[in-house]
């Protein structure tokens, strides 16, 4: 039995459907997340699961028991679910312990400070409980933030945005440390974020959202190697999609040679049998071109950019068509140059041509 389960839920504003038949499952443990672009509907399916919105259709249940549905809702303050807020939610005239105490106020005295304490230790807070909220930095209240909504030992925990008001540095690292966090307590949680960095780092299973659908619900390394459709492979990296001859069931020619592939390929609208000279879209990532100097394959640098460590090129085929390719940054070529490079594919993803003319270069857009 799935410790959080979503069937089939609708919320509507007015005329506005904003989730649709929306569903997933996540069993104890499993830190979720619902990632997409602004407006796909994700922080509301948030609130839906806190109990702040009530359904228009569908159920949701915690460990079996049905929390929200058509004749059932039960209040937020009911369900056990700790929530961690885009904006922290710290008191300001609370110290960091009596932040973290707040919701224990049922308990003993000895058993708030033992479990504050606790908590604080698993932080790495345990010196700053006399502080008050603007007298720490904003990761600080971050994890004070999480501290307080783990308190009361949770069924649930949602996280809202819960970086967003970081720099990158500090959110690329806060994020692993709020997954050992969750980890520790071996609490089920369930992140909202747009960015691709937070949700890879902290989650287990990851749903990428569409106009209040989920398009795939997967491991990250699934989404990234075998997305469902073209908005997940779109959403998901970087690569570019290059057009694609069908040659067999699991063979298919691009202009940088045959890719091999252990999934039957999909063909385009129109072709009776796989095998029969379809036209595919291909996707290539840019660790699927690999710079080697001893390669009689060469395209042109049309672009770089440095990273520290590796280089983002962007490559002009013979075509005219562009790839991208990951390279160690001690390879430092000019822009113009032609360089060698071979295919590495290990998952070929390829979907129906968009349309009949010539396929499109269509690069696909990283989000940060």
């Amino acid at each position: 039995m799935s410790h959080l389960e979503l069937i089939d839920i609708d919320l509507a504003f007015g005329r506005h459907e904003v989730v649709r038949q929306l569903s997933l499952r996540l069993e104890k443990g499993r830190i979720g997340c619902l990632l997409g672009p602004s407006g796909c509907g994700k922080t509301t399916v948030l609130r839906c699961i806190a109990g702040f919105e009530p359904l228009a259709a569908g159920e949701i249940r915690l460990d079996g028991v049905t929390v929200s549905g058509a004749r059932t809702h039960v209040p937020p303050e009911r369900r056990r679910i700790g929530m961690v807020f885009q904006d922290y939610a710290l008191f300001p005239h609370l110290t960091v312990a009596d932040n973290v105490a707040f919701g224990l106020s049922s308990e003993s005295a000895a058993t708030r400070r033992e479990r504050v304490g606790e908590l604080l230790g698993l932080v790495g807070l345990a010196e700053h409980g006399g502080k008050y909220p603007h007298e720490m930095s904003g990761g600080q209240q971050q994890r004070v933030a999480l501290a307080r909504a783990l308190a009361p030992r949770p069924s649930l925990l949602l996280l809202d945005e819960p970086f967003s008001n970081l720099d990158v540095e500090l959110r690329e690292r806060l994020s692993y440390e709020v997954r050992d966090i969750i980890k520790a307590t071996h609490t089920t949680a369930v992140l909202v974020t747009h960015d691709q960095h937070e949700a890879f780092a902290v989650a287990d299973d990851i749903g990428i959202m569409n106009q209040g659908r989920i398009q795939q619900w997967d491991t990250p390394y699934n989404l990234y190697h075998r997305p469902a459709n073209r908005f997940v492979a779109d959403f998901v990296g970087q690569g570019v999609f290059l057009p694609g001859l069908v040659l067999d069931e699991h063979q298919v020619e691009v202009e940088l040679g045959t890719l091999s592939s252990a999934i039957p390929l999909e063909c385009s609208v129109g072709c009776s049998e796989c095998g029969k000279s379809c036209r595919v879209d291909v996707l290539l990532r840019p660790d699927d071109i690999v710079h080697d100097d001893n390669s009689p394959l060469k395209a042109q640098v049309a672009h770089k950019a440095f990273r520290g460590a590796d280089i983002l090129y962007t490559l002009r085929l013979a075509s005219g068509a562009k790839v991208l390719s990951l390279v160690p940054s001690h390879h430092n070529h000019c822009i113009g140059e032609r360089i060698g490079i071979r295919l590495d594919v290990d998952h070929v993803v390829a979907f129906r041509n968009e349309a009949v003319q010539p396929a499109r270069e269509a690069v696909i857009q990283f989000v940060a």
